[in-house]
């Protein structure tokens, strides 16, 4: 080209003909930057952030800290009035042009993503960036539906109910499915009339710059901030800053243990998205091939298990037990483990050394129990990548229903399979975990896949098919797995509105 590149500015021909250099441009334009008040700001210090794939530097992100965090919560409550004061339509369709615009920009930043988190392209990062945009618009239409309620309280009054919003938002986005994520929390919180200061993950900013760049380019500054660091210089200033009316997050148990204590000193909202150990219940009567597809894309194998939904609990009757092992360690041989950028592979790399090693102590505890197998299927890279966070698809058996590894979220491509005979044990063996996130029921039998479906203590029951988080399907888990919904209108209403009752009486 004879110009330089603006990713912003490209027509999508462009885009089309020169993905890379795209997604190249957006990286440049992104390293050691906020976004605060509709500007790209560069950050006094920055951080290392790897391409796992290669184990080498990506680029520099924004290192922020206090000074930046209270530039962008600044931003973001200068702005909320005005934005609150647009009629809600108005807003909405703001947003859903924000969906649009991230649609033509998909490829690139889908490319971006890929490079920062290790996931595939073909088989997970496009499918995100489809789904984030899907979210932008899905919401974006809702505006309508903020309504009050009129109530009979006295003929001689008008009494009526009116939705507000609760000022600015602090959203906290962790490194697995960033854009998703982020949409889930901020286009409900924008649609509803606040304003948001998002905090993106240090191992993967990058998209979620891009991302919420596209949305500044149509909505009024300071209505969409993004500040970049870590937890205890930036996470821990926006959880407790006086301005923030409302804190939504997803991440660990001890973090948001943490968060959920930050909104407690100061009595404001919170709601987590926490993690989870979700069954998979494969009865006799299952089809195999079906359930055998469900569980590599319940597992999120392609995702490397890199999912608080992953199916990583399978338990198997035990007449279908052989021949479900057999087939799914038949179909796992077939993915491909390559780089992430490359059109055939199916699997990347596990998000950096500190998750790699937290995945690698629970497979070396399961091969110490006595009676446990340990099956590592498919074939790794030997050319073109760093071989350090690649990882097979493990499987573990025999293991008893106390041990870590079955109990605690391992959040790799670890899935614990056992074998079981009697219903109403497996329904108590589903339920025996402090998580309650998801769950799926796979049979023929419709009484049956009722009533596991109402017994089974998960916020998310599938049965016969193991889709991800889904535009206008509630979604949200009990227990550990935190607290709150997101995806639905019900979840924009109690989430990021607050009720107000008005009386109006004559003189």
């Amino acid at each position: 080209m004879n110009k330089p590149f603006s990713p912003l500015d490209a027509a999508p021909e462009e885009l089309a003909q020169a993905p890379d250099a795209a997604a190249l441009a957006w990286l440049s334009a992104l390293e050691r930057r906020n976004l605060i008040a509709g500007a790209l700001v560069e950050a006094p210090a920055g951080m290392e952030v790897t391409e796992p794939a290669q184990m080498t530097p990506l680029g520099q992100a924004a290192a922020s800290g206090p000074q930046e965090v209270d530039a962008a919560v600044t931003a973001a409550a200068q702005a909320q009035p005005g934005w609150a004061a647009m009629p809600a339509r108005a807003r909405g369709k703001l947003v859903a042009e924000a969906g649009r615009r991230l649609s033509v920009q998909a490829e690139p930043i889908a490319r971006l993503l890929a490079r920062e988190t290790g996931k595939a392209l073909r088989t997970e990062c496009r499918g995100e960036l489809a789904v984030a945009a899907d979210l932008l618009e899905f919401y974006g239409g809702l505006g309508s539906e903020l309504k009050g309620e009129t109530i009979p309280f006295d003929p001689k009054t008008l009494s009526v109910t009116t939705l507000e919003p609760l000022g600015v938002v602090a959203a906290i986005l962790p490194w697995n499915v960033p854009l998703v994520l982020m949409m889930l929390k901020i286009a409900p919180a924008l649609v509803a009339g606040n304003t948001v200061v998002v905090k993106a993950a240090e191992e993967a900013p990058f998209a979620t710059l891009a991302a919420a760049a596209i949305l500044d380019q149509v909505l009024p500054d300071g209505v969409v901030n993004v500040v970049v660091g870590d937890g205890l210089e930036c996470g821990a200033p926006l959880t407790n800053h006086p301005k923030v009316a409302k804190i939504t997050f997803t991440g660990s148990e001890e973090v948001g243990e943490t968060v959920y204590g930050a909104g407690a000193d100061r009595i404001i909202p919170v709601s987590l998205e926490l993690g989870g150990k979700s069954p998979m219940i494969v009865c006799a009567d299952a089809d195999l091939e079906k359930t055998v597809t469900g569980a590599i894309a319940g597992m999120r194998f392609t995702r490397q298990g890199q999912s608080c939904t992953a199916a990583s609990r399978i338990y198997v009757h035990r007449t279908l037990y052989d021949a479900f092992l057999a087939a799914l360690s038949a179909k796992l041989e077939t993915l491909v483990i390559g780089d992430p950028l490359d059109e055939a592979t199916d699997v990347g790399t596990i998000v950096s050394a500190t998750q790699k090693a937290t995945v690698d102590r629970y497979v070396r505890l399961a091969e110490a129990t006595p009676g446990a197998t340990v099956l590592r299927i498919g074939k790794l890279p030997e050319t073109g990548v760093a071989p350090d966070l690649f990882m097979q698809p493990t499987l573990l058996l025999g293991l008893p229903e106390d041990s870590p590894c079955v109990q605690e979220e391992i959040f790799g491509p670890v899935c614990v399979i056992q074998a079981w005979d009697d219903y109403e044990a497996v329904i108590e063996a589903a339920n025996a975990t402090r998580y309650g996130l998801a769950a799926t029921i796979w049979t023929r039998d419709i009484g049956l896949a009722l009533d596991a479906s109402r017994r089974v203590n998960a916020g998310y029951v599938q049965v016969n098919q193991n889709l991800t988080i889904q535009p206008n399907l509630s979604y949200g888990g009990f227990g550990r797995s935190g607290l709150g919904k997101e995806a639905s209108l019900e979840a924009m209403v109690a989430h990021f509105t607050r009720n107000k009752t008005i009386v109006l009486a004559g003189m």
